[in-house]
């Protein structure tokens, strides 16, 4: 895991306004209500909840989801597994296709590891080429029959991996099963275009044309004689409807841990519980000049792919629009006719666009207790998958 250097140790206990800028903040509270309202959720719905790190990419806050009833985690790539398994998560499901021989090799070594000390690794597949390599680099490393799960993953819209829905899908968990080192263990049946669809109606559309594709496949296992020991999928955008269809057994959300600009602009769905955003972006106005303020946080600091960040917690007559002011600056601008600008050494808080990415920009995230404005670090967390592209 990586390491804390000590200028960062040493605001544990010291007031949040000591935090140096930019900075990754976490409210601690905020994050934990998310936490207790997705637990009360799965268990309401009686499905598990895996989460996907691919957001906080921290084996500290991985452990804490478990501790609060999450099954295990997602990850989209082998770095990012081998970073939380290094950091004591055990249940690691790389929800993604991995074809080169080298990651396979990776992939057989940890899944090894995990298998020896208890832990289990499962991953996703769409042909029968992975499946081959996969089961050739279990037997290279001689890792023990049964030591990982497979997943047949469908396109069930995204357009962007898995197999055709039905019969395809079938003749690859058969490829599955014909290798005694792999475990034929479900369907990977996600939606990530739909969670961004900005209307609950459009979203609950969207995954009744998921649920016909899942629902074929279900029937050609049924004619092929072969169990579905698990259909998992989900993000934070449409849970509620895999949730409430009783075709899913798990659910992957991610960014309802923290929340960002781009979700919620979602509009919300009543059947849902209630995410508050809890990462942010700390930033402090460095430069004034006429009709705009300048930040000390450009896109060096959040994401842009998903829009810019929202300044939060600003009342309606100093609201500002925040523009891309390149790698180091963003440029504020009086959002209305008041013309109100930030004084100069101001601190301001964003929320960013886009979590995931945003969060790899940086080494650490940290936690605040009692509020970002009047509150005490806590903890700092490393963001131990960052880089982890591999």
């Amino acid at each position: 895991m990586k390491s804390i250097p000590e200028s960062l140790r040493a605001l544990v206990g010291q007031a949040a306004r000591r935090i140096d800028t930019p900075a990754l903040v976490i409210d601690l509270d905020a994050m934990e209500r998310n936490i207790e309202r997705m637990a009360r959720f799965a268990q309401q719905h009686g499905v598990l909840w895996r989460p996907h790190a691919k957001l906080h990419k921290s084996a500290h806050i991985a452990l804490l989801l478990e501790q609060a009833g999450a099954c295990g985690h997602c990850v989209q790539k082998v770095a990012e597994a081998e970073a939380l398994a290094e950091g004591g998560v055990n249940n690691l499901f790389i929800s993604n296709e991995i074809v080169s021989p080298a990651k396979l090799e990776r992939v057989a070594r940890l899944a090894k590891a995990l298998h020896g000390r208890g832990g289990r690794l499962a991953i996703a597949v769409d042909s029968e080429q992975g499946i081959a390599r996969l089961a050739q680099a279990l037997q290279d490393v001689h890792a023990n029959r049964g030591a990982i799960d497979v997943l047949v993953e469908i396109n069930v819209g995204q357009n962007r991996c898995g197999v055709e829905p039905g019969t395809a899908a079938v003749e690859l968990a058969r490829a599955i099963q014909a290798q005694p080192r792999l475990h034929f263990a479900g369907l990977q049946a996600y939606h990530g275009g739909a969670q961004h669809l900005r209307k609950a109606s459009e979203r609950r559309e969207a995954i009744a044309q998921v649920l016909k594709l899942v629902n074929r496949t279900r029937h050609e296992f049924d004619v092929a004689g072969i169990a579905l020991p698990l259909i998992t999928g989900a993000g934070t955008g449409t849970m509620v409807n895999e949730a409430a269809s009783g075709v899913y057994g798990e659910i992957q959300p991610g960014s309802f841990l923290f929340m960002d600009a781009d979700y919620a602009a979602n509009e919300h769905d009543p059947a849902q519980p209630v995410f508050e955003h809890a990462l942010y972006v700390k930033t402090q106005v460095m430069s004034v000049g006429q009709g705009r303020a300048v930040c000390d946080a450009g896109h060096k600091a959040h994401a842009i792919d998903s829009g810019l960040p929202r300044l939060h917690a600003l009342p309606p007559e100093q609201a500002l629009r925040f523009e891309n002011g390149g790698d180091e600056h963003g440029v504020l601008h009086p959002a209305n006719a008041s013309g109100w600008l930030p004084a100069l050494g101001e601190t301001l808080w964003l929320i960013p666009g886009h979590c995931d990415p945003t969060v790899n920009l940086h080494d650490h995230l940290i936690g605040v207790r009692g509020g970002r404005l009047k509150g005490v670090v806590e903890r700092i967390f490393t963001v131990d998958g960052r880089g982890a592209l591999t």
